[in-house]
């Protein structure tokens, strides 16, 4: 028994040969796209590079060698199906694919070296998008921030919002990280979902020394029971329970987190009571999810190019790219409704995976066997 079960997964001849074209073809492919890419990124920075005296030394090392790896590993798993859709069409349009099964070699069987294959990019992806890339986007980011966004300080956020406590809000239009200024800053306290008091003023001032922000033109609103209580000033200083670092979390910070770091960080967002983490939380389910999506989309790419058909490579590729960009589609859609509180984060990152599970299903039934 066991020695028959060794020479069904025993690797043979053909599953070197179909390794060895998904992972030559899949590293040939993305390697083509991520040059013409940094081309394109390049031709469409130039002008800032020269405006801001950006070193070549940076814009090489602390820019595109970042560049590349995250770019790569973004559309990592949509280069695993159009690669399967390429090799696997040309095995089928050369009736290699006929021969294989002619041999007595199950479909599944067949299907072994292709879920190696998977499994090596899968892995791979995963440990770049979990600790690698986070701290390459460090670099490229700061980069970023002082050549392109023309601020170094990182810090270019509006219309903040964040919930520091229960039931303390905090909100400014904008926030400036080299003089540590929130223009509009305001705060407000809420017990019992009942507003007990609110400041709002023209400007805050974070001070260093005192570890306070010092608020400027300030109007303060405190309502107790049927009265309020109205105080107006030039100054006050308030601890406010926020850090300037708070102010500089914004959209593209995550990205610099390894899974780790962000699993901290939406614990402790948690406890302080603030419901903005959707995007954290969809950030981080999305390393886990986007490896997985390199298996699904695997057995869709060769349940459909493994069949000899009229049009040939053509036709799969065409194929291939719709169905790539249908789930690009489905993950944003999902994700915006994460954001919006429509679905919880977890479910709205594998509902696109679900949905190509069962299509990837569908088509294996239905591929030549």
């Amino acid at each position: 028994m066991l020695q028959n079960f060794y020479n069904k997964i025993k690797l043979r001849t053909i599953d070197f040969y179909i390794i060895k074209k998904f992972i030559g073809t899949f590293a040939f492919s993305l390697t083509i796209i991520v040059l013409i890419s940094v081309v394109f990124d390049y031709a469409e920075k130039v002008d800032d590079f020269m405006e801001n005296k950006a070193p070549i030394s940076e814009i090489i090392f602390d820019y595109y060698l970042n560049f590349i790896p995250y770019f790569a590993n973004l559309f990592s798993y949509i280069f695993t199906f159009i690669t399967v859709i390429l090799f696997t069409s040309r095995m089928a349009s050369g009736s290699e694919v006929i021969a294989i099964l002619s041999t007595g070699i199950s479909y599944r069987r067949m299907l072994y070296p292709y879920f190696i294959s998977a499994t090596i990019i899968a892995i791979f992806s995963f440990l770049l998008s979990a600790f690698v890339i986070p701290y390459a986007n460090k670099d490229r980011l700061a980069f970023e921030y002082k050549y392109i966004l023309n601020n170094p300080y990182g810090n270019y956020e509006k219309n903040i919002h964040r919930q520091i406590r229960p039931g303390i809000f905090v909100y400014a239009s904008s926030y400036d990280g080299k003089s540590q200024i929130a223009q509009r800053f305001s705060i407000e306290k809420f017990e019992n979902g009942k507003l007990i008091s609110k400041l709002n003023s023209n400007y805050a001032q974070w001070d260093s020394t005192s570890q306070k922000w010092h608020v400027f033109n300030y109007y303060n609103r405190e309502i107790k029971g049927m009265t309020e209580v109205i105080t107006k000033g030039l100054q006050i200083d308030t601890s406010a329970f926020i850090l300037p670092t708070d102010f500089s979390r914004g959209r593209k910070v995550r990205e610099t987190m390894n899974i780790n770091e962000l699993d901290s960080y939406i614990k402790e967002e948690r406890a302080r009571g603030s419901s903005a983490i959707e995007q954290f939380e969809i950030e981080k389910y999305k390393r886990f999810a986007s490896p997985f999506a390199t298996y699904i989309l695997m057995l869709i790419g060769v349940s459909l190019s493994s069949r000899k058909v009229r049009g040939g490579t053509g036709l799969h590729v065409g194929i291939g790219i719709f169905l790539s960009f249908s789930y690009i589609l489905f993950f944003e859609i999902f994700s915006q409704a994460a954001i919006g509180g429509v679905i919880p984060s977890i479910i709205a990152v594998w509902i696109p995976n679900l949905i190509y599970v069962l299509i990837a299903f569908i088509l294996y039934k239905l591929a030549p066997k």
